[in-house]
């Protein structure tokens, strides 16, 4: 088997767009004596390779086996060299980059004078596209220079230097801090979903408040208010606060409408804002401004001026797909959701080396969710073991949890009660060991198991036992959350009414005047 290197090396080979591949190859053969060399002739080899396959690499006589592991090493440097001096990869943050560097060479050559001047103009363009990292690596290397250089202003000159250089890096240190609040809020919320109790709820907000700098928002600059807004947004998914995480998702987006030419130089950041503006929207039940939302966001990305990249397009995929099923959901349209399922495997086929294995986990439940609305119980049964067989799936225990119970109800609508003994038992232990057996599971597990026990004119007295006992848990600020993976309440109602859940969400959904 390849080791970690070699898949590296095939699947950037794999990722280059025919343009960049033609790029490459002038970038090598700009010198004759590159036209026979080594890694070029390993380059067109590994281009045709679907896998790895050294054996097929070494009967080319290329190179030996000693040389191989230096030669790839080589080839993937040159590759990233490419791709950095490709037009198509240029943006400002690297351009003032590479103003930097520039700067640097100079420095070393003792031009000062060449040297400060390229810094000052990279400098100005930093601190207006909010790169205060690069900035304050900027002001440093000034400082370097002016303490060898002497000119006259050289008191005014420090003075200035020290007084920039001491904001950018307090300015630098909030950043710094809200942002590892954000990425750890979102690591809590990947691991075990929402707060499931009192106390859960209380040992986040607490962690929350001892976190969160103290800061007033008006002295923030683009940057800080946007990992500010994050730290915020996490913390109310994680509470079940729904509004607020609507409040600021809301807040992500306006900082981008408020600084336009932040959305082309900070894409990805303008994608997941309208990730999560979408996802509050759908947790509130607001279709009309979801809709809104997602019209407004695909005009966005098809401007000309939007940056075009792999990462960007298999982000968009994934927001854009989402929210695609959330909708159908929310109509109860699901038949009319059933074209996006071959779109999404084939993109999630194609985005396979940049989708990570819980975003495809969780379009696999959507796609079951969508083909359990639409009556198919063997389809959905089929994706979501996908889920449930899943061994490497260790962050969101919830969405396991749910994928269970769903495949519970799936094999009872199917008329596969044969299994659903044994389903029930691996479910209950698997719930227990996830400290995730709340009172709506129980219940639900419950009333499953008793199922084969009632007479068939018993039935319906039986389903409106529990779907009274479930409602009263519709709004419970822990409890809830299990209505969020699983409409139940819908499901019981259909065998109430004898209708399709599909008919059942789909009146509910008239009702909403949004």
């Amino acid at each position: 088997m390849a080791n970690l290197l070699k898949d590296n090396l095939i699947v950037l080979i794999q990722s280059l767009s025919p343009s960049e591949k033609r790029h490459f190859k002038l970038y090598v053969n700009r010198l004759g004596d590159n036209i026979d060399a080594k890694f070029l002739l390993l380059f067109n080899l590994l281009e045709k390779m679907d896998d790895y396959n050294e054996e097929k690499i070494l009967k080319s006589n290329i190179v030996t086996k000693l040389q191989l592991s230096n030669l790839k090493a080589h080839l993937y440097k040159q590759i990233l060299v490419s791709l950095r001096m490709n037009p198509v990869n240029q943006n400002i943050r690297i351009l003032i980059r590479e103003q930097l560097d520039f700067a640097t060479i100079l420095y070393h050559k003792g031009l000062y004078k060449q040297s400060l001047k390229i810094l000052d103009k990279a400098k100005i363009l930093a601190i207006e596209y909010e790169e205060k990292n690069i900035a304050f690596e900027i002001v440093e290397l000034e400082k370097v220079i002016e303490s060898q250089y002497i000119t006259r202003s050289i008191t005014t000159r420090a003075d200035a230097l020290a007084i920039q250089a001491k904001e950018l890096s307090k300015q630098n240190v909030i950043a710094s801090k809200l942002s590892n609040l954000s990425l750890q809020l979102y690591s809590i919320m990947l691991k075990s979903g929402y707060a499931k109790s009192d106390e859960e709820a209380s040992k986040i907000t607490k962690y929350f408040n001892k976190q969160l700098p103290k800061i007033k928002i008006e002295t923030l600059g683009f940057r800080e208010k946007l990992w500010l807004f994050k730290a915020h947004l996490w913390y109310s998914f994680l509470i079940q606060d729904f509004l607020s995480c609507y409040k600021y998702a809301n807040k992500w987006l306006c900082l981008f409408d408020e600084n336009q030419q932040m959305i082309f130089l900070n894409p990805v950041w303008y994608i997941k804002g309208n990730s999560y503006l979408l996802e509050s929207l759908y947790l509130i039940k607001h279709k009309t401004k979801m809709k809104i939302v997602l019209e407004n966001l695909e005009k966005t990305i098809a401007l000309e001026q939007f940056p075009k990249n792999d990462n960007l397009s298999s982000q968009y995929f994934i927001c854009y797909y989402n929210n695609k099923f959330n909708l159908y959901f929310l109509d109860g349209d699901f038949n009319a959701g059933l074209h996006l399922v071959d779109e999404v495997l084939r993109k999630i086929i194609e985005n396979r080396d940049r989708i990570d294995e819980h975003h495809v986990m969780v379009f696999y439940y959507k796609i079951a969710c969508l083909y359990f609305g639409m009556g198919d119980n063997k389809k959905c049964i089929a994706y979501l073991k996908k889920i449930i067989e899943n061994k490497n799936l260790s962050i969101r225990e919830d969405l396991m949890c749910f994928a269970r119970i769903l495949s519970l109800i799936a094999h009872y609508d199917s008329g596969q009660d044969y299994m659903l003994e044994v389903q029930l038992k691996s479910t209950y232990k698997f719930l227990i060991k996830m400290n995730d057996l709340h009172e709506v599971q129980k219940l639900i597990i419950k009333f499953l198991k008793n199922l084969g026990n009632i007479y068939p004119n018993d039935l319906k007295s039986e389903f409106e036992k529990i779907h009274k006992t479930l409602k009263v848990f519709e709004n419970h600020p822990y409890e809830k959350r299990a209505f969020l993976y699983l409409d139940i309440i819908s499901w019981l109602e259909s065998k109430l009414e004898n209708k399709s859940v599909a008919f059942v969400i789909q009146q509910k959904s008239k009702l909403l005047l949004r």
